[in-house]
């Protein structure tokens, strides 16, 4: 029996968002809208989105001694979140700056701060909060070598999860954990490199040959390719009006973990998942515009 439908193990960081009517070019300067201050992080945005969907979920994350962490450990708490796993001190909260357009489309820049404190030890630490968990997510806002460890201490049975935001090379003990991997446009690209093709069905067959049980593909307003050993398949996303699509990929992500724990099969969860991802864009922030499972159903 799991005490977690869910671990993520990943980022926490404050994102200061401002409206912009574009994105500055090289050498440009633009002005903005009012600064506004909302709790982020790839970890723990896929943490409280897998929460209010009702999934049983812990962060094992690390923030600084400061009002940044504090609003993060609120949100959490708020969310339905097990914060035991989050860790404090070592550097100031991570920070995201983060621009957002008229269509929604954003640009990220990230100062990680305590996340890149968050070590191998730390992980070896939680070992009786991987025991506890049906699925382990994780991301790339944290370092490398710690998510590593986190497959090296993988417990028999619980199956893993990586989006590789942002993107680098793999390496084989990481990739062959994943189940899925899941990557948009960009990040197939810099994993696959030159060679990685025009359609997305490349993008996943590439990637699949590296080495991942499966692999997922997120297409954004047109859903998302799945692809394991028993072939690709096409996965429709619900038409909306966008207003923000900060966070909506770490959405996609949670949801898809934990219906693949819930025992669903890899494109049923994905079609879950779109929906899940097509209502968080739909209103302002990340955390904040995350859906309830019956805000999904109204879809």
């Amino acid at each position: 029996m799991y005490d977690y439908d869910l671990l993520v193990v990943g980022s926490a960081n404050a994102d200061l968002v401002i409206g912009v009517e574009r994105r500055p070019a090289a050498g440009e300067t633009v002005l903005g809208g009012d600064l506004s201050t909302h709790p982020g992080g790839k970890g723990a945005n896929q943490a409280v989105a897998a929460a209010r969907l009702g999934a049983r979920t812990a962060l094992l994350a690390r923030v600084g001694e400061d009002g940044h962490g504090r609003l993060l450990l609120d949100s959490l708490r708020s969310a339905g979140v097990d914060p035991s796993g989050v860790l404090a001190g070592g550097a100031p909260t991570g920070v995201a700056l983060i621009t957002v357009d008229p269509s929604g489309d954003n640009s990220i820049v990230v100062s990680p701060g305590a996340n890149a404190r968050l070590t191998p030890a730390d992980v070896r630490a939680a070992e009786g909060l991987l025991r506890a968990s049906r699925v382990v997510s994780a991301q790339l806002e944290i370092p490398l070598e710690t998510v590593a460890e986190v497959v090296r201490n993988l417990p028999s049975g619980t199956r893993f999860v990586l989006n590789p935001s942002p993107p680098r090379p793999l390496p084989a003990e990481v990739l062959a954990a994943c189940d899925p991997l899941i990557v948009n446009e960009h990040e197939a690209r810099v994993i696959l490199g030159a060679d990685a093709g025009a359609e997305p069905e490349d993008w996943a067959r590439g990637l699949l040959a590296m080495g991942p049980r499966s692999v997922v593909v997120t297409l954004g307003a047109e859903g998302a390719l799945v692809y394991d050993g028993s072939g690709a398949a096409r996965v429709a996303s619900v038409k909306v009006d966008a207003v923000d699509t900060t966070g909506a990929g770490d959405a996609f992500t949670a949801a898809l973990a934990w219906r693949l724990g819930a025992g669903a099969a890899l494109a049923q969860a994905a079609g879950y998942a779109a929906r899940v991802g097509a209502a968080a864009v739909t209103r302002a922030g990340a955390q904040e515009s995350y859906p309830t499972a019956g805000e999904v159903e109204q879809l």
